[in-house]
């Protein structure tokens, strides 16, 4: 029984500065892998100084043990945030070692593989969206890394091509397989006036790269709409009404997802259908949206959610109200490599978020083994648990705030 020794962060501010990156050692030389994004030094902080006081020397195979442990204890401060992030890091990282002592992919152990690949769309983000761009600097937001920036053109400029040449862009997805693609059209005008209210003339605006890939590859690509949680409801309904046209694969947080109540309400006014979505977090949340009626899809984040163990609670949760499932990544490599694992085991989920530009990118500097995806399609991953590894020169002493606590010194 391996024994938990030691356990890393590290956050790798010149590629990704929002990531932390995460590592638990056993006494039996096995390292499981994980990461959560956003507020990094906050949840490394919760890591070293509580969770690592439960898990140092600990039985690292106890996974749901320790996930309910750290869980009730976040839940009397509030267990969205920085609490729910640091425990899903160490929920992948516990899983990552489970599979490598088992001597299997993470994706047996839940069950055994249902399908032999897994339909992808690519998220029309850029190699800096949420990253660092290509002259190292950070992309410009206001106090959030995901703002929908606009980028520049140039290779994988996806969020600029969505924008300006959107047409282009889906024709050149097309023709690698991939048949869905998630954009932010819509933003522009709540940068400039916020989401109160938005003009017919900001609308027309946001239609027009909509329209560019209807009129060029007809329906041949579905389009999903990310709306960044910006919109109250009256803007909302005026943005619903001119998608009618387009046919959307789904609206993803066109409103905030903090009232289901509201959502279900949008949804039956709209008559489209809605993703209900990574700003979620553990399976109370996502009941209160199936109770209420408020998604067709349900779109979780594993390193968010709370986890590989907490995500496959929510996709089978969703199951049971007969809504497929959708795997948010638009953050590090490790994201994905868990919900690929996820829906290679779980029959209901529909897509598995991917960002071209961040794994042709930068993806090599963060992991040995990349995700194998070739025409519109991922493989299910391969060696056991994760099937790849965080660099180990990610994690040297006086560099990306590494940080290491070890049972000696408990």
């Amino acid at each position: 029984m391996p024994r938990i020794t030691a356990i890393e962060t590290a956050i790798p501010s010149s590629i990704m500065p929002n990531l932390l990156l995460v590592r638990i050692h056993t006494d039996d030389g096995l390292i499981g892998c994980g990461e959560t994004y956003y507020t990094p030094h906050a949840i490394a902080a919760l890591i070293h100084d509580w969770m690592a006081e439960r898990l140092l020397g600990a039985d690292a195979l106890a996974v749901e043990s320790h996930w309910r442990f750290i869980y009730e204890r976040c839940t009397p401060f509030g267990h969205p945030g920085a609490e729910m992030r640091a425990l899903s890091a160490i929920d992948v990282a516990l899983w990552d070692i489970l599979g490598q002592a088992c001597g299997q992919p993470i994706y047996r152990l839940l069950g055994g593989p249902v399908r032999d690949s897994i339909p992808i769309y690519n998220t029309s983000g850029g190699p800096g969206y949420g990253a660092l761009m290509g002259d190292g600097s950070a992309p410009r937001h206001p106090g959030w890394p995901g703002y929908g920036d606009i980028g520049k053109a140039g290779p994988l400029q996806d969020n600029w091509s969505s924008h300006f040449a959107a047409g282009d862009l889906a024709e050149e997805l097309l023709a690698e397989g991939i048949t869905a693609m998630k954009l932010w059209p819509f933003d522009r005008a709540a940068h400039r006036s916020g989401g109160l209210h938005i003009s017919w003339a900001d609308v027309e605006e946001a239609m027009q790269p909509l329209c560019a890939i209807r009129d060029r590859v007809g329906m041949k690509m579905d389009i999903a709409i990310e709306g960044h949680a910006f919109f109250h409801l009256p803007a909302a309904e005026r943005i619903a009404d001119a998608l009618r046209e387009i046919k959307p694969l789904w609206l993803e947080d066109v409103l905030r997802v903090d009232n289901a109540k509201t959502l279900a309400d949008f949804r039956r006014r709209s008559g489209l259908p809605i993703a209900a979505s990574e700003m979620l977090l553990g399976r109370k949340e996502y009941l209160a949206m199936l109770e209420s009626q408020a998604c067709d899809y349900c779109m979780v984040d594993p390193t968010w959610n709370g986890g590989i163990s907490e995500t496959r609670r929510v996709l089978d949760l969703a199951q049971t109200y007969n809504i497929p499932g959708t795997i948010h990544d638009c953050t590090g490599p490790i994201t994905l490599f868990s919900g690929l694992h996820l829906a290679a085991a779980s029959t209901n989920v529909a897509f598995q978020e991917t960002v071209r530009a961040h794994i042709r990118s930068f993806y090599d500097k963060l992991i040995d083994t990349q995700p194998a995806i070739a025409n519109g399609k991922a493989a299910l991953p391969a060696g056991p648990g994760l099937g790849t590894r965080l660099r180990d020169d990610l994690f040297q002493p006086g560099v990306n705030s590494f940080r290491r606590t070890e049972k000696s010194a408990r």
